[in-house]
């Protein structure tokens, strides 16, 4: 009896006292922060660049044709269009809650923001710029002058206008913008800081998430974008040699299929699914990571589960973005 009373008020003590940051320790998933540090005058240059398409060689396209920030920061076509009418070879990720991924593309070849901002630019079949290019044209532009000089402060000082704007600070502004782009407070978040119960269903999802061992592989801040995993690890998935895998980088024959983990974050917004978008729905995504990845037959009452969970994963819009 004198046990029981022990541990029953230690119970209380721990939902009473402890920090909210302990309670979810023992959780596979950290919220994401409500407050995030970036530097808000650079990012708002980002902003402005990101979503021009002044950076594109045919001025057809801007970052955000790929990474449409009102459909989760992805693209809902297959592969996105680039300059020429060009096709890509791969599904566009989604944008948000990037500076969480300790890589960067589907096959991790860079590691910062600041490498990845600076890919679609130089990449023939996106934006198909260069330095020399990308220089002359945003010193050309009025509107980026204006941008720069009011808003961009490096060592201290802020840029002067008509003074020289180097591709570096571009790609500088691009990457604070993109480090914005964190969207906080999904119900889960809600749940994991004691703020918000989990309906029966969706409580139900996020177990099955655990006990069928897909936490694996998507856990953390991001539920994703913390590891390389291969698809069609018990199953085998169809292989194309055009898809940027690991292997496409590495040359490693072990690699072949195998991709940076995506995030879970926001994924009710983000279709069409996996690197060749072949899911079109979040049913289907679920039915082929079950087969593929666990080698399991799912029911169409845990697919709800699955699906009522994923929903709570939907975070507010960026601040940035308001």
């Amino acid at each position: 009896m004198k046990s029981f009373l022990l541990i029953s008020l230690l119970s209380v003590y721990l939902v009473c006292f402890l920090p909210t940051s302990l309670l979810w320790a023992r959780e596979p998933i950290e919220p994401l922060p409500v407050e995030i540090d970036y530097d808000i005058k650079k990012a708002e240059i980002g902003k402005a660049l990101f979503t021009d398409k002044i950076l594109s060689k045919d001025r057809s396209i801007s970052c955000a044709s790929c990474h449409d920030i009102d459909l989760g920061g992805a693209d809902k076509r297959v592969v996105s269009i680039g300059v020429g009418g060009l096709k890509g070879n791969v599904q566009s990720p989604t944008v948000f809650n990037s500076r969480y991924n300790f890589k960067q593309f589907w096959n991790g070849r860079v590691d910062s923001l600041l490498e990845q901002a600076s890919g679609p630019v130089h990449n023939p079949t996106e934006m198909g710029m260069d330095k020399d290019e990308v220089e002359k044209r945003i010193n050309a532009s009025e509107k980026f002058q204006k941008l720069f000089s009011r808003n961009f402060l490096d060592n201290g000082k802020f840029y002067q206008f008509n003074d020289p704007i180097t591709y570096d600070m571009v790609i500088e502004a691009i990457a604070e913008f993109e480090k914005a782009l964190v969207t906080p407070n999904s119900k889960f978040d809600r749940y994991l800081r004691g703020e918000e119960q989990l309906s029966q269903l969706e409580a139900s999802g996020y177990q099955l998430f655990k006990n069928l061992g897909c936490v694996t592989c998507h856990n953390g801040i991001n539920i994703g974008g913390n590891s390389f995993q291969k698809m069609g690890t018990i199953i085998p998935y169809t292989y194309k040699e055009s898809y940027p895998d690991r292997y496409s980088f590495t040359l490693k024959p072990y690699h072949k299929n195998v991709f940076k983990v995506p995030t879970l974050r926001n994924i009710a917004l983000s279709a069409p699914y996996f690197h060749d978008a072949s899911a079109k729905t979040l049913e289907q995504a679920i039915k082929t990571m079950s087969h593929h990845n666990l080698g399991y037959n799912i029911s169409d009452q845990q697919i709800k589960k699955f699906i009522a969970f994923l929903n709570t994963l939907t975070g507010e819009k960026p601040a940035i973005l308001e």
